[in-house]
């Protein structure tokens, strides 16, 4: 993998806070960076423009709770904002470092989402 500028401060921030995001444009390596941290410790990865993966969060918080030892990478979180407060909520119960990894586009939607929701918790 190509060392890239982000990567010391990925891995701090995974290192250091219960959710890492990191939002930009397709095909830059996001989603490489994180599988690659992935590889460090149990996590699960959801492409969430996967119907399969989709299809297992069908009840998030149960999906979430039955992997709480585990990293979630959550991928394309743009399309499910409705993750955010459960997120958030999962963390105030259980706060530990690289606990979600999620990815997505730099669309405002999905910033407003993510300030109103998991800002808080920091």
């Amino acid at each position: 993998m190509l060392e890239r500028f982000i990567h010391t401060e990925f891995e701090f921030s995974v290192s250091n806070f219960p959710v890492t995001g990191i939002i930009g444009p397709r095909q830059v390596g996001k989603t490489t960076l994180a599988k690659n941290f992935a590889y460090q410790r149990p996590s699960v990865y959801l492409d969430l423009e996967k119907l399969s993966d989709i299809n297992k969060l069908n009840d998030p918080e149960l999906f979430f709770n039955s992997i709480a030892d585990h990293t979630v990478i959550l991928d394309e979180i743009q399309h499910k904002p409705e993750l955010f407060p459960l997120i958030r909520s999962l963390v105030d119960e259980h706060r530990v470092p690289g606990r979600f990894i999620i990815l997505g586009s730099a669309s405002p939607e999905l910033l407003k989402h993510s300030s109103k929701s998991l800002l808080k918790s920091l």
